[in-house]
């Protein structure tokens, strides 16, 4: 049976600028979305929540899916990566709960394109897809009779 890994991911944007969170793998300081694995007990919107605020400090709800990618990394683990776009007033102060990042940037788009550190070149896809204008409706996505809600019966 083929089971990828379920994968969130933001693009946070505010005032023309796209947040990153830095990382070091093997040595070299690799930029990425917030992002991170779903995990058991909550929705795709749920992760992604948790992984902003683990990654970045920042607490805010996606406000729209923007695309689903089916991927496999180069080190050939299969994924699919949701992901959603989070659209801040101000450039947020960031402050990492997981101790895997480093440090959040608020960088432009050329910025992202151009980079030589990105962590995957989902990175990049991740910023031309938010410019392509897709957004979709989070209930595209929704959770039906999710057993950890109030009211799931």
């Amino acid at each position: 049976m083929f089971k990828p890994h379920v994968t969130v991911a933001c693009v946070v944007h505010a005032k023309g600028k796209f947040l990153v969170v830095e990382e070091t793998i093997n040595g070299k300081a690799l930029w990425n979305q917030p992002a991170g694995h779903l995990e058991a007990d909550e929705t795709l919107v749920q992760a992604a929540e948790r992984e902003l605020w683990e990654e970045t400090g920042i607490r805010a709800t996606p406000q729209h899916f923007i695309r689903l990618h089916q991927w496999i990394a180069p080190d050939r683990t299969p994924f699919l990566r949701f992901l959603f776009a989070i659209e801040l007033n101000d450039l947020c102060p960031t402050q990492p709960h997981d101790s895997d990042i480093d440090r959040c940037l608020w960088v432009s788009a050329e910025e992202v394109l151009q980079a030589k550190n990105l962590r995957s070149a989902l990175v990049a896809e991740s910023i031309r897809c938010y410019h392509q204008n897709e957004r979709y409706p989070l209930s595209l996505i929704g959770a039906f009779n999710w057993p950890f809600t109030e009211g799931a019966k």
